[in-house]
């Protein structure tokens, strides 16, 4: 398990640490072969039975891919396209244009990086005003050439850091709810992890919303929702009851379109097989939505958002 592993997992850990001190010795082939049942059984139970937080903790696995792991695996002839123009490059935001099987597309992401120098360096995945203007610039530059849009979300939230206030991270982010609205382009977003509020919004505007399985998708984190409601962000485990943010729940409240399956135990633990799920929805996504209209698409993607929400006066 990558040496990582949360506090739910450790039955299953101490499980398959077991099987690995047995290998290799002599007459223990059944014993293993139980160790082995009876770990997938366990795995089964688990993961089967998580509770809210228990999904929030998985969607921030430090070992769940990101998109440009995603990209390596499923893409062809990924070219990154960097800067916004104005300001700088965000690298909280990766972009470019790829190729998937027949489909040419852009794809936009949030990058949150691996140790600790990587993650300075794209800011946790919480990007500047800069790097939403470089998506928009990239996906503006996709309907130029008549491109698909594919994003992936991964934010626990836009930065909300003083230079970035200053540089108009609220205007960014307006800017691009209201020019993916009306993009003349197929979208396909997909909620990789956590779906954090405005900073995952900015990029989460489109024809197809779809989640993965243990990814989160909400207005605030627990933490920060806990210290809001009771001032007191321990209580982020009931916060993430109460906002009620996971896959299923969105599907439920018809905030997403779809659910893609993760393997047992995550997307951290077989990241060809997450992939390979994720390829598989974008080729069925793409194939639909390129074959409409591109005025009908805009109408059904204002009416979409529009739709979402319960209000009783």
């Amino acid at each position: 398990m990558n040496g990582i592993w949360l506090d739910f997992e450790r039955p299953i850990v101490e499980l398959e640490k077991k099987i690995g001190e047995l290998k290799g010795l002599k007459g223990v082939d059944e014993e293993i072969k139980r160790l082995k049942a009876q770990a997938e059984k366990l795995k089964k139970s688990i993961y089967s039975n998580l509770t809210r937080w228990q999904r929030v903790q998985l969607a921030r696995h430090p070992r769940r891919p990101y998109p440009l792991d995603i990209i390596e695996l499923i893409t062809e002839d990924f070219v990154e396209l960097h800067g916004d123009r104005r300001f700088a490059d965000d690298y909280a935001i990766v972009s470019g244009i790829c190729k998937i099987e027949q489909h040419r597309l852009a794809i936009v992401g949030h990058q949150k990086g691996r140790d600790t120098k990587e993650k300075i360096k794209r800011n946790f995945g919480m990007p500047h005003p800069e790097g939403y203007r470089k998506a928009l610039r990239v996906m503006k530059l996709a309907a130029k050439f008549g491109l698909p849009v594919v994003t992936m979300v991964d934010t626990p939230g836009a930065y909300p850091g003083v230079g970035a206030e200053e540089r108009g991270q609220a205007e960014a982010i307006a800017t691009n709810l209201f020019e993916c609205s009306t993009l003349p382009t197929p979208i396909l977003v997909i909620i990789l992890g956590e779906g954090g509020s405005g900073g995952a919004l900015a990029i989460a505007i489109g024809d197809r919303i779809l989640i993965m399985e243990n990814a989160t998708y909400s207005v605030i984190t627990p933490e920060g929702c806990a210290s809001i409601l009771w001032r007191d962000a321990t209580r982020n485990k009931e916060a993430a009851e109460a906002l009620r943010i996971t896959a299923q729940d969105m599907q439920q409240m018809q905030i997403v379109d779809g659910i893609i399956p993760e393997p047992v135990g995550g997307a951290h633990m077989d990241y060809e097989t997450t992939a390979r799920n994720i390829k598989s929805a974008i080729m069925k996504n793409m194939d639909e939505l390129v074959a409409v209209p591109i005025s009908e698409l805009i109408d059904a993607r204002i009416q979409k958002f529009r739709a979402m929400g319960v209000y009783k006066s």
